[in-house]
């Protein structure tokens, strides 16, 4: 899907205490202009009289034009920028801190939070008329923030490549890169966000295996096949790079993905784990197994060799069953002495 593609523009806009100044006396002046026509008005000659009108209507007149240019005073916070448009049309993007003066009738624009300050994803529950573009006039206009964010979008259950149903969640660290085509390219790019990482991390999800467990027989396993739970970084860069490329025509710019959350579902959670500690134990028993024949096998090789005592096969097949009993067995052994013979 194709975004068009809006060219932002800075916005050339008058430094904002000279323009203050400016309307200051502009209104000291029309009132002035009042009531040195209310005083004409009042003189009874006809001269004076026509004079003390027109100056009456020149300062009603200036008196409006200065509290309509009011509203061209704009301020815009460290990190921050506003969009304005004209009349339909967009006028142009301050994204300087500062006290600013603009076209009066130019209105800011930016879409609505929501979900209320401090929150960080717009949820889908909202109704489309209050995910509607917030437009403002004055100085309290709304802003798009420049700052560094952060999107905790949450767990979801998802199934992995084997069918596993598994539970996982991710969190995304993200700035407005342009905020001209954030605010016109999608109708709520906080929302557009979070749809787009929730899509992310569960077509990611799919594609691999919870974990790899060995069940072939020769013991080897693929070392390059990967897991959520073992190529947890590897993977979260990729959906890093896939979700900058989903949302890069929207204007924002992706900093981190990171996997907060990966565990199985409840419903399997107890076999799973049941399997993993099955597979230690065959592990332990294997390496337990492997170091008790090298020490049986030392062994008689060291009686053999200092002529110690002279064992046929018999003894030592019994030898060989005692001692793997007492190294491969779970508990201490408990030793018998045979002062007598074996037979």
């Amino acid at each position: 899907m194709e975004i068009k593609k809006i060219t932002a523009k800075e916005l050339k806009a008058a430094n904002g205490i000279l323009m203050l100044f400016a309307i200051i006396t502009g209104l000291i002046l029309s009132i002035g202009l009042m009531v040195a026509g209310a005083i004409m008005v009042s003189m009874e000659t006809d001269l004076l009289l026509a004079a003390g009108v027109v100056l009456l209507v020149l300062s009603v007149v200036l008196m409006t034009v200065f509290c309509i240019m009011f509203g061209g005073l704009k301020v815009v916070q460290p990190n921050e920028a506003k969009v304005f448009t004209l009349f339909g049309k967009y006028h142009g993007t301050i994204s300087t801190s500062g006290f600013f003066y603009v076209n009066p009738f130019s209105k800011t624009i930016a879409p609505v939070d929501n979900t209320g300050e401090g929150t960080p994803a717009i949820k889908a529950k909202a109704s489309s008329q209050e995910q509607a573009l917030s437009v403002s006039l004055g100085g309290g206009a709304r802003s798009v923030s420049l700052k560094t964010q952060t999107l905790n979008n949450g767990k979801q259950k998802v199934n992995d490549i084997l069918g596993n149903p598994i539970i996982i969640g991710a969190i995304v660290i993200w700035h407005v890169a342009d905020p001209t085509q954030a605010v016109f390219a999608v109708e709520n790019y906080k929302e557009y966000l979070s749809i787009q990482t929730d899509s992310i991390v569960r077509n990611t999800a799919r594609l691999y295996p919870y974990d790899i467990f060995d069940d072939d027989d020769d013991g080897e396993t693929n070392a390059g096949e990967k897991s959520l739970r073992g190529s947890a970084l590897e993977i979260a860069d990729n959906m890093k790079n896939e979700l900058q490329s989903r949302v890069k025509d929207a204007g924002l710019e992706i900093e981190e993905v990171r996997i907060t959350h990966l565990a199985y579902s409840e419903e399997i959670a107890a076999a799973m784990l049941q399997r993993q500690q099955a597979a230690a134990i065959i592990a332990a028993r294997q390496k337990i197994v492997d170091g008790a024949v090298g020490m049986v096998k030392m062994a008689i090789d060291r009686l053999s060799e200092d002529e110690v005592v002279v064992l046929d096969d018999e003894r030592k097949a019994v030898m060989v069953s005692n001692l793997l009993v007492v190294l491969c067995g779970n508990k201490d052994a408990q030793p018998v002495v045979n002062s007598g013979s074996i037979y």
